[in-house]
């Protein structure tokens, strides 16, 4: 397994983790076999928004005698109210269930504490703006929550939660059909005669809130990679062909931001299947030659995927644009975390000679000698 850092915190968390959605409502055997298997496989991040008490109890007891090895991820705000799953913005409502939360995994502390929901700007300031976010502060103070975050599916909201300056931690969905639809779009609605109807390329709102995070030290954790299961599906998915479950994992982590991409599985074969990622080869992660053909691609952006490789001067080309596109954000104001990310790399943009073979084999034409010359300029060498 590999790990990854949760922002400055010391924190580092499984590349690949469990989303526990699947588990609801499924018998303690299925939830125990599913949890196990992710333990063994060293996943050690667990994502538990669900607000049922049996799936709470569930997992409670699937993670015991490992709750010191496991990061949970728990939400503040998400309800059963009328046994529907629900948001709710009642400060009352919200400690109830966030203190069942906490009796029903059989723990005294939650390490991320997620602020549930931020999907609108009324989300936002009904959270943000409310006695909620000061009771997560303070829950975070007693050391109750280690960790505060949000989760969102819109780049906008997710964009002011951000901001704000009070999360170290977001919980957002992507995958590569999402990234190329407006806000909101409804993933069945992306089919269209000639491949993803209305794809404009790289989302400029989504890519710049990756980059975003990366600036501020926000980290992401990654819901919808496999997009509820239609991107695998030649069915459903909206591209000329399916993905694989590698290849959504890949793409999601190699946004910028992203530690750990939650996998919703509700078996051990299906934990094995997920972290079968780590023991692809680099072919087999490949995605661009699938999302290349969608219509209206993502021409002149790098999506960081490693075709431009290998490069006569060994540089890491996606890692170099990767740190640039975080820089220009800001040219003044270049976090230095960026900066060192950048000379820790073992070429730089200034090795670049100029040869174009990475333009050659680039399936999203990016101007890379362009942009290295730009990322010498950007940072010094």
């Amino acid at each position: 397994m590999e790990y990854r850092e949760i922002g400055g915190t010391g924190m580092k968390v499984s590349v690949v983790g469990l989303g526990a959605e699947y588990l609801d409502r499924k018998p303690y055997e299925v939830v125990e076999e599913t949890v196990h298997e992710a333990i063994k496989q060293g996943v050690n991040i667990i994502d538990v928004f669900m607000p049922g008490r049996e799936v709470r109890q569930n997992i409670g007891r699937a993670i015991a005698g490992n709750r010191k090895n496991l990061f949970l991820q728990g939400h503040v705000c998400t309800t059963d109210v009328g046994q529907q799953y629900d948001i709710s913005r009642d400060l009352d409502t919200a400690k109830r269930y966030f203190e069942d939360l906490l009796t029903y995994l059989d723990t005294d502390y939650i390490d991320f504490g997620m602020l549930s929901f931020i999907d609108t700007e009324k989300d936002y300031r009904d959270v943000f703006e409310t006695g909620i976010l000061r009771y997560a502060l303070d829950l975070k103070r007693q050391g109750v929550i280690r960790v505060l975050g949000a989760s969102s599916h819109n780049p906008a909201s997710a964009k002011l939660a951000v901001e704000s300056g009070e999360i170290d931690l977001l919980m957002f969905s992507i995958n590569p059909a999402f990234d190329m639809m407006p806000p909101g779009t409804v993933l069945d609605d992306m089919v269209g005669d000639e491949g993803i109807a209305g794809a404009c390329g790289s989302e400029p709102s989504r890519a710049a809130l990756y980059q975003l995070c990366e600036q501020r030290g926000v980290s992401i954790t990654v819901m919808k990679a496999l997009g509820a299961g239609k991107l695998l599906s030649e069915k459903h998915t909206p591209f000329e062909a399916p993905l694989s479950v590698g290849q959504c994992i890949h793409y999601a982590l190699t946004r910028p931001a992203v530690v750990s991409a939650l996998v919703g599985c509700k078996s051990a074969k299906e934990v094995q299947e997920a972290v079968a990622y780590l023991d692809l080869t680099e072919e087999q992660k490949d995605y661009s030659h699938i999302i290349s053909n969608a219509k209206r691609n993502f021409k002149g952006s790098c999506v960081y995927c490693n075709h431009c490789q290998p490069c006569p001067a060994e540089l890491d080309i996606a890692s170099v644009n990767r740190y640039l596109d975080v820089a220009l954000l800001d040219k003044e104001n270049i976090p230095p975390s960026i900066v060192q990310h950048y000379t820790s790399l073992n070429a730089y943009a200034g090795d670049c000679t100029g040869c174009a073979s990475c333009e050659q084999r680039c399936p999203f034409d990016v101007p890379v000698v362009e942009r290295m010359q730009m990322a010498r300029e950007v940072f010094g060498k």
